[in-house]
C-alpha cells in the first residue's frame, strides 16, 4: 500500500519547488493567523448569535466554523509536511477540503431564502457539485486539477444566479462582505497557480485568509449586526 502510494506521490513531488524554510515560516504565520481569527471570530459570532438564530440557523453557523477550521487546520499540515507519501494524503484532504468550506459558507445564507424552492435548488447545486468535487479529489488524486479550479470558482459564485432572492434576505453590507470575501478568494486563485513564484504559498493562503475573515464578517453582519 505504501509503496503504490510513493509511487503516486513522487510525480508530484518532482514537479513542485522544495520551499525555503523562510517560506515555510511565511506560510506557518499566514495559517497561524488565520486559525486564530477563526477561533476568535468564530466564538464570538457563536457566543452574540445566540438567541437570535433559529436552531437550523445556529447548527449550519457551527458547521460553517467547524468546516472553516478543519479546512485551515489541514492547509496548514498540507503545506508544512515535509514531501512524502503523508503529505500526498494531506493533499487529498486538503484539496477537498476546500469543496466543504464553500458549500459550509453558503449553508447558513440560503436557510434563509423564503422560496423553499430556491433555497433547495441551490442547495442541492451547491452540495452536490461539492460532493462530487470532493469524490474526485479524494478518489482520482492528481487529476483533473486543472479542471477542478474553474469548478472551484464556478460553485463559489453559483449564487450569483440567485442574487434577487438573497436580496431581499441580507442586509447590503452582508452582500458587499460576501462578493468582496470571493473576489478575494478568486484572485487568490492567480497565486495558486503560480507554482515558481517565491512566498506562493503564503501569498495563496493570505488571500484565503482575507476572503475567510470578510466571509465572517458578513455572517456576523447579518446573524449579529442587524438583529440587535
Amino acid at each position: 500500500m505504501l509503496g503504490r502510494m510513493s509511487d503516486l506521490a513522487r510525480p508530484h513531488f518532482m514537479n513542485f519547488r522544495v520551499p525555503s524554510r523562510a517560506e515555510l515560516i511565511a506560510d506557518g504565520v499566514v495559517h497561524a493567523v488565520g486559525i486564530l481569527i477563526a477561533i476568535a471570530v468564530g466564538a464570538a459570532l457563536l457566543a452574540l448569535s445566540a438567541g437570535r438564530t433559529g436552531t437550523g440557523e445556529y447548527v449550519s453557523l457551527i458547521f460553517y466554523l467547524a468546516s472553516l477550521l478543519t479546512v485551515l487546520g489541514v492547509s496548514c499540515a498540507y503545506n508544512l509536511w515535509p514531501h512524502s507519501p503523508v503529505k500526498w494524503v494531506l493533499r487529498r484532504a486538503d484539496h477537498a477540503g476546500i469543496y466543504l468550506l464553500i458549500a459550509g459558507t453558503y449553508t447558513p445564507f440560503l436557510m434563509n431564502v423564503s422560496d423553499p424552492l430556491v433555497s433547495g435548488t441551490m442547495m442541492g447545486i451547491v452540495w452536490g457539485g461539492a460532493a462530487i468535487g470532493m469524490a474526485v479529489k479524494l478518489f482520482l488524486p492528481g487529476r483533473f486539477d486543472g479542471l477542478a479550479i474553474v469548478f472551484y470558482l464556478a460553485i463559489g459564485w453559483s449564487g450569483a444566479i440567485m442574487l434577487r432572492s438573497l436580496a431581499d434576505i441580507l442586509p447590503t453590507t452582508t452582500i458587499w462582505l460576501i462578493a468582496a470575501g470571493g473576489a478575494a478568494y478568486s484572485c487568490g486563485v492567480i497565486f495558486f497557480v503560480w507554482r515558481n513564484l517565491r512566498f506562493q504559498s503564503a501569498v495563496w493562503h493570505a488571500f484565503v485568509v482575507t476572503g475567510a475573515t470578510l466571509h465572517l464578517a458578513a455572517m456576523t453582519d447579518f446573524m449579529v449586526v442587524t438583529r440587535f
